[in-house]
Order: structure tokens, then sequence, then C-alpha cells
């Protein structure tokens, strides 16, 4: 199968098709972009150029199967085509992120935490880590969070015990 998105004028996706290869095959039997093209142009009454080859077994610039990675990620509606870098991308997740070309992923200010867990055998605790935009936009140096699957509110519709992530180590927000 053969996948394509539709592009508007300004690389935002708008649809992704997917077609049986014969219609992207030449007559040696070779997949050539261009014919796919031009066979959505003709059946969707989309321009070919707007039909943009994407790969179902790509993201973050790596092929899932161990094959060659292509045009960064598999496009997305709501994301977009960066015909500049050749690289879909998905849908900016928090305005202080940016976009790292190379791995083809927004990449967060502040680099991901390196303590994801604790314990051991059946004793490890996996810690549950999200960005906090509005965290790091009051104060720079912090952004990731963290609570423990171990943690217990003291009262009923009390959250779990929130933790700072300090650059090295987690850090309870209540102390």
């Amino acid at each position: 199968m053969a996948h394509f998105a539709k592009i508007d004028d300004n690389g935002l996706v708008l649809n992704v098709l997917y077609m049986e290869d014969s219609y992207t095959e030449n007559s040696e039997g070779v997949e050539i972009e261009s014919i796919g093209q031009t066979h959505l142009e003709t059946h969707n009454n989309w321009p070919a150029n707007k039909w943009i080859k994407t790969s179902y077994n790509t993201k973050e610039n790596k092929h899932l199967e161990n094959g060659t990675p292509f045009r960064g990620n598999y496009a997305y509606i709501g994301g977009t085509y960066d015909s500049t870098n050749n690289i879909f991308w998905n849908v900016q997740p928090y305005n202080s992120w940016t976009k790292n070309i190379s791995e083809a992923r927004w990449q967060a200010p502040i680099t991901y935490p390196s303590i994801i867990s604790e314990g051991s055998g059946d004793s490890i605790i996996t810690y549950r880590i999200s960005w906090n935009e509005e965290l790091y936009q009051s104060n720079n140096n912090k952004g990731w969070e963290m609570s423990k699957s171990n943690d217990k509110p003291t009262d009923v519709g009390i959250d779990l015990i929130k933790y700072d992530w300090n650059g090295t180590s987690w850090v309870n927000k209540s102390n």
C-alpha cells in the first residue's frame, strides 16, 4: 500500500489516503511518487503537487521495520509538511517545544528526565512523567513533572503527589 498526504498551500495535512501499489508503479513495477500523484489528481480533483507520499512505517526519522526512514514521520491530519526539510511534522505539542530536524521530532526545551522508575524485580515503580507548559513559562528551569504509581492521596479528590525534575533528580513539590 502506498500512502499519500493531501496538503494545502501552507503544507497543512488535510487528509491521508492509501492506494494499491499498482497505481504508483511504472511498467517495470517500480514505485514512482509522481505516478501516484497523477492518479490522485485525476481521481480526487486536487493538484498532483499537493499529494505528498508518506511512510506508515516512519516515526521520528526511524523506520519501524529497520528499513529506510522516509520524510521523518508518517503524515497525520492537522500536521504539516515542511518542504524545506522534506519532513512531515505532527502538531506542535507545546509552544516552547522546537523542531529537532535530524530526529524529525518536537523537542522540549529541557532534556527528558534520566530517572524514570525506581525499585527492582517485582517492586519496580514506573513514574508518570508529563510536561507542564504553564510551569515552564513561569520558571524556565522547570517543566517536567512526575507522580509515582504508589502515591496515595490523603483525601478523596486530592491529586497524587507531584514532583519536579531539577535536572538530576525529582523533588517533591510539597517540600
